[in-house]
């Protein structure tokens, strides 16, 4: 199931839904006709109470309808959503207007039923007037619900939406390692780069394309050397994506140490991410190749390397030589452009090598004769 929290509409709150239940219920009251007075008042009130009620209960239930389901939801989105407005308050809120949509069509009957059986226009009247009062109280035990949803909302739209059948890479690490430089040379993710640290100040995602393939790149915020209950929701986000997204983890580092956290906490980090990654490879890239001194042995042939094959078309997946440093690990410049090529297409290999494709794999719970 694919989340897109930015086409959720804007929940109406308390004062608007009675503005518009009732207003659309005098409409309705107005056309009714009958040339007995006491007939006609009976069915006006009568439909009044309805029409406010339908309107109301159906308002709050299409809301509810519009905000995806926990149960039915990816873990990585249960997840975001845990960090952003919290899962106990979504279900609390959600249920809350179920309940007030029940409650209304129940008082809508039982004064409907009023109106019904008594011949006094005036007990008519009471009647309409009792379901609008209780109607009203009702919404004022819902108002706070969507007052919550609607600032929930603000918040929830500007998570990213997450193609959960795509290959997805995520990319982590300490702040300002040049984890959304990165993301911004290899793919079609415009992201926000400055040279002081969080600058992600939530998920991002971006993409490349590769043989009519479309990878996923999601530049997380940049996680702190600190145990988990320290961390804030930002970092809440990264961890999410840790443990719920991801073919292929990226655990960029910055060996020039000019993102001002030293490689001691770096390594730390690396370490306590591999404890969020128990099933999901991981490979750890030297970032900012371009202020290694020396620079690596390797940088010239690479990068003609590179120019060869984009001169060429970019056809296939050739063999192209990574960029390494003196600590033989991966490395790339996002500036100067040298090793991206290369390391994209490191990331497609291992990406491939990680999706072994069983066509006779049922999902888990599926049943299947022939397999005792």
């Amino acid at each position: 199931m694919k989340v897109s929290w930015r086409t959720l509409p804007t929940v109406l709150l308390e004062d608007e839904i009675l503005d518009k239940a009732f207003s659309r219920a005098r409409k309705a009251a107005d056309r009714v006709d009958d040339s007995d007075r006491i007939f006609r008042v009976r069915k006006q009130m009568n439909r009044m109470v309805q029409t406010a009620a339908d309107i109301i209960s159906t308002t709050l239930l299409d809301t509810v309808n519009t905000w995806p389901s926990l149960d039915q939801s990816p873990k990585f989105d249960v997840s975001m959503i845990d960090a952003c407005v919290g899962c106990d308050d979504y279900r609390h809120h959600l249920s809350m207007l179920q309940w007030g949509s029940k409650q209304v069509v129940n008082i809508s009957r039982q004064n409907a039923h009023k109106i019904v059986r008594t011949g006094r226009t005036e007990l008519m009247h009471d009647a309409r007037r009792e379901a609008y009062g209780r109607i009203s109280s009702i919404m004022r035990r819902v108002g706070p619900s969507l007052d919550w949803l609607n600032r929930s909302r603000e918040v929830l739209k500007r998570l990213p939406t997450i193609d959960q059948v795509l290959p997805c890479v995520v990319v982590c690490g300490a702040p300002n390692v040049g984890k959304s430089a990165f993301i911004s040379a290899l793919s079609s993710g415009n992201m926000e780069v400055n040279h002081y640290p969080f600058t992600t100040k939530q998920i991002h995602v971006g993409h490349f394309v590769h043989r009519r393939l479309q990878y996923q790149l999601v530049d997380t915020p940049g996680l702190l050397d600190r145990p988990m209950e320290k961390r804030n929701d930002i970092e809440l986000q990264a961890i999410s994506a840790l443990e719920n997204l991801g073919s292929l983890v990226l655990f960029l580092i910055d060996e020039s140490q000019n993102c001002g956290t030293s490689i001691e906490e770096q390594m730390n980090l690396l370490e306590d991410v591999k404890v969020h990654l128990p099933g999901t490879e991981l490979l750890v890239v030297s970032s900012k190749a371009d202020l290694i001194e020396p620079r690596p042995e390797s940088w010239d042939l690479v990068k003609q390397c590179e120019i060869e094959w984009i001169e060429d078309g970019s056809e296939g997946e050739p063999e192209l030589p990574l960029l390494y440093d003196q600590n033989d690990r991966v490395t790339m410049s996002a500036i100067e452009g040298v090793g991206m090529e290369a390391m994209k297409l490191e990331i497609v290999r291992r990406v491939k090598d990680s999706n072994v494709y069983d066509p006779m794999e049922l999902p888990d719970g599926w049943y299947r004769s022939d397999v005792k």
